[in-house]
């Protein structure tokens, strides 16, 4: 059964980046050596949406996002630790909206969503463990 999703940046300076995510993010992290951080992220969803050639979003392309409760909040306390933002926050219309510069020269969406999580939930199926599917 599927339990999480691993998500994965490239960048053309990884230590900077995991520095980043480390020091200014403060994400909790497993040193796996050779300078290799997994992070471990405090929740996570995921959206599907249509492709549009037209805004570069191609088919097959992922994106990634942080979200957070409180965005002015989080834009202050990630400021006040040296992080760089692109621009102001802006209402996108499905949530408030930043992006912020991370090592690599790109930028990361930063949003505080207008939806509940879990507020709509597909039919439930009994769940099955590893153990009854043995027996």
């Amino acid at each position: 059964m599927i339990r999480g999703v691993h998500t994965m940046f490239y960048s053309s300076e990884p230590e900077a980046f995991r520095a980043f995510l480390r020091d200014k993010l403060g994400f909790p992290y497993t040193d796996v050596g050779g300078g290799w951080l997994i992070f471990d992220l405090p929740e996570a969803d995921m959206g599907c949406h249509p492709a549009d050639e037209a805004e570069g979003k191609r088919s097959g392309t992922h994106d990634i996002s942080f979200y957070c409760d409180d965005i002015e909040r989080t834009v202050a306390d990630l400021a006040a630790r040296g992080v760089e933002f692109t621009g102001p926050v802006v209402d996108q219309g499905y949530g408030l909206v930043t992006h912020f510069r991370v090592p690599g020269g790109f930028a990361v969406q930063l949003y505080q969503p207008r939806y509940t999580r879990g507020s709509s939930r597909g039919p439930e199926e009994p769940r099955i463990t590893p153990m009854e599917m043995q027996e």
